[in-house]
């Protein structure tokens, strides 16, 4: 390929819509595409360590496959500081004195040209890739002063690396995920500093599950089962005398419920609180995910079955597993009956009225 397409970032994560970015301008014009990670970009502190962003970086390309893709250690090997594009472009211009560069950018760093330094050099050694986003439209002067090109891909720019963080988007290949939970980044820090230890490895492992049983199970958004799985159990360390009062004051109709229920409804209140989550389909999972309750959706379906049959519980669930992957509703069926036999064999009486009606609506006689 003649050209050459250069995409600087901190890659705070690396999601999809960077990959779909990449793709978009490397099928436009042609080009290899080198991602050029930054170590300690001028007036922003990334969140993750460099090393950690590096490789989410490299096991996402890896994951992607792509031959066009690759990295370049460039940026994080200077010893100088600060660090402008201009240099970045300049060593590149020298290394490939024949292939004609682009560059990529946001809409919104495209209105900001001008206060780079030496934007006409930069304009002059190569052209700059402005992706679109919804409510940002670039000034038309610096369209043509600085020969401007438009990404012809609206939906590539409609995913922040913020919202990952804050668990917002889970627009991320699988290996960014995993890299995510096992380093405890972003999301997973915050709640880490919530659960204990074994509580977190609990949380993450029914998340996991949930939406592999959603995905196989063609949810419209099986990323709300991960959400909602992560976060059912966020309730769970909150001290009891907490509890109590935020029970009298936040649900005063079940406050007179058993304690260990407690933590379901008060977990869903953190994840709206604390975590932003919005969507009532995942609250109202979080909310009966222990329980059960009457006219369950399939989303809180699958989070009961989840967190009741997770494979770190520590018995054989593997029979039921394969139930909920193969019929969502099926499996779930299994699972209260299962937790029904389990209760009586221990002489456990049922001892809340959304468990009563729950088996009653979905067990009958049974």
């Amino acid at each position: 390929m003649e050209s050459l397409i250069l995409y600087g970032g901190t890659f705070d994560p690396v999601h999809n819509g960077h990959l779909r970015i990449a793709r978009a301008a490397s099928l436009t014009l042609n080009a290899d595409v080198i991602f050029i990670p930054n170590a300690n970009p001028p007036g922003k502190k990334p969140i993750a360590c460099f090393s950690d962003r590096l490789e989410m970086l490299k096991d996402a390309l890896k994951e992607d496959g792509s031959a066009s893709f690759s990295i370049s250690l460039f940026e994080s090997e200077l010893t100088t500081e600060p660090h402008y594009w201009i240099d970045t472009l300049r060593y590149f211009k020298n290394r490939y004195p024949k292939r004609k560069l682009f560059f990529i950018i946001g809409a919104d760093e495209a209105n900001q040209f001008l206060s780079w330094k030496s934007p006409d050099e930069i304009s002059k050694l190569a052209t700059p890739i402005y992706v679109p986003r919804t409510g940002i439209e670039v000034q038309d002067a610096l369209l043509q002063k600085y020969r401007m090109r438009r990404l012809p891909y609206e939906k590539s720019g409609e995913v922040s690396s913020s919202e990952v963080r804050r668990l917002h988007s889970l627009d991320i290949p699988l290996s960014v995920r995993n890299n995510i939970e096992k380093k405890h980044l972003y999301y997973i820090n915050d709640i880490s500093k919530m659960l204990s230890a074994h509580r977190l490895l609990h949380s993450i492992s029914v998340a996991r599950l949930a939406y592999e049983i959603a995905y196989r199970n063609h949810l419209r958004n099986p990323k709300f089962a991960y959400i909602a799985g992560l976060l059912h159990d966020i309730g769970k360390d909150v001290p009891k005398e907490k509890e109590v009062t935020f029970m009298k004051e936040h649900f005063p109709e079940q406050d007179q419920f058993p304690e260990w229920t407690y933590h379901q409804f008060i977990g869903a209140e953190i994840a709206k609180e604390k975590f932003g989550i919005e969507q009532e389909e995942i609250l109202d999972a979080i909310r009966c995910h222990a329980t059960g309750k009457p006219h369950m959706t399939r989303l809180a379906k699958i989070i009961y079955s989840s967190d009741k049959i997770d494979p770190l519980r520590g018995y054989d669930s593997s029979k039921l597993i394969k139930a909920c992957i193969k019929d969502c509703y099926q499996g779930f069926i299994r699972v209260l009956e299962a937790n029904k036999i389990y209760l009586e064999g221990k002489g456990y009486r049922i001892d809340n009225p959304m468990t009563e009606a729950c088996m009653k609506l979905y067990l009958g006689g049974k």
